[in-house]
């Protein structure tokens, strides 16, 4: 018999899913394409190479989360086969990639597959072979719109309500700012974009002094940041993804321009910021809802010790105590496992999409105090509320309570 991590080392979340796994499946479940008595097989596209490819510990850590389970019985007597394939982050890559998992592969759900534009590609032929998209990696309105798309659901953060709470937060503290903004020219952008402009209200139109656009495939963004410097702005909103993340904050400082740096809560993480150094980033404002493992007064938090030590043992090869995209990872195969432990035999794509949208005050392992998941048939959108945080030199540090 396996031998558990400790119980005093898992987190509650965690606990449910081992006790679920002691319990083997029922004779006569009922089954999609992908389910059996024996195993759970799931699909995912991911940008292992190409300008979203600083994300891959989300990936690592997904992968990492499923072997510990599988490791420890599965669920409900289930083995979990995640097939996850590279997409260069290239809709058509993505669009390829995905009908091979559907239609050779025969995934039961698509689920933590990373980014917008990729995700759109392929919503309309998923949601057409009622393939449950679960979690995908992105905020944009455009993926939670249960009306047009039921089997679409987003996994991290609303664009929109992050662009709110920016916008909140410098009215504020700086009531006064002068703001220029930097955005990726796509659903991506105009999510936060439009949101935080409409938060500003009347103010808008004198507060904000320029805006500057690029394409995620841009070589460099001096021109841009050139231009934004130049408007006189001391305030400056980064709707950048990716590697237009660190390229952005080091334009900044290579100008000699220390404006109020606001940066999109998907580039915290240390696989994608961390190019632009320790120094350059300091005194950026972010926001976030995973717990830093890296904060010292955290480390007898059971929930980051069982995180600690499941990333020693699952995840060798990945910065464990500072990358915060790992933890991202980690929580979002743990709200699909909850899904799946809750589909109990009922094993059909239908169901996994009902028990996706009916979630109900679950707190993933590793999800900051005072937030929570919440789903229903008509919010696709299961992460409420974020925590604002400044770069201290070393890491993230929260600022105040969590807000929405």
């Amino acid at each position: 018999m396996r031998q558990l991590i400790s119980k005093a080392l898992l987190s509650p979340a965690l606990a449910l899913l081992v006790l679920g796994a002691a319990f083997p499946a029922g004779a006569a479940g009922k089954y999609d394409t992908g389910a059996t008595d024996k195993s759970i097989k799931l699909g995912q596209t991911f940008p292992y190479s190409g300008p979203g490819s600083g994300a891959s510990p989300i990936a690592r850590a997904v992968q990492g989360y499923f072997a510990w389970l599988n490791d420890h019985g599965g669920i409900n007597g289930r083995k979990i086969d995640l097939v996850s394939l590279d997409d260069g982050y290239s809709p058509p890559k993505t669009v390829e990639q995905t009908r091979r998992l559907v239609e050779e592969d025969g995934v039961l759900a698509m689920f933590g597959s990373l980014g917008t534009p990729t995700g759109e590609a392929v919503r309309t032929y998923l949601n057409g072979k009622k393939v449950p998209q679960l979690f995908q990696i992105s905020g944009a309105s455009s993926l939670a719109d249960p009306k047009r798309y039921p089997w679409t659901m987003l996994g991290i953060p609303s664009y929109a309500a992050e662009g709110r709470i920016y916008a909140k937060y410098i009215l504020a503290e700086k009531p006064d700012a002068k703001i220029g903004i930097l955005y990726q020219d796509d659903d991506f952008g105009s999510d936060h974009l439009d949101a935080f402009l409409a938060q500003l209200g009347p103010k808008a139109a004198k507060m904000v002094v320029a805006k500057a656009s690029y394409h995620i495939t841009d070589p460099t963004l001096t021109s841009q940041m050139i231009t934004l410097k130049g408007s006189g702005a001391d305030t400056l909103y980064l709707i950048t993804q990716g590697r237009a993340a660190p390229q952005s904050v080091t334009a900044v400082r290579a100008l000699d321009w220390s404006p109020l740096v606001l940066l999109a809560a998907t580039d915290t993480s240390k696989g994608i910021i961390g190019p632009a150094g320790d120094k350059a980033l300091t005194g950026v404002i972010a926001s976030g809802y995973e717990k830093d493992a890296s904060n010292p007064a955290l480390q007898n938090d059971p929930a980051v010790k069982a995180y600690l030590a499941w990333m020693k043992k699952y995840t060798p090869e990945s910065d464990w105590k500072s990358d915060e995209s790992s933890a991202v990872g980690y929580d979002l195969a743990a709200m699909m496992a909850d899904v799946l432990r809750r589909c109990g035999d009922d094993l059909t794509r239908a169901n996994v999409l009902k028990q996706a949208t009916s979630i109900k005050g679950f707190h993933l392992p590793m999800m900051l105090p005072g937030l929570s998941v919440e789903t229903s048939a008509t919010d696709y959108s299961p992460i409420r509320g974020l925590q604002m945080e400044r770069y201290d030199g070393t890491r993230w540090v929260p600022i105040g309570k969590p807000v929405e």
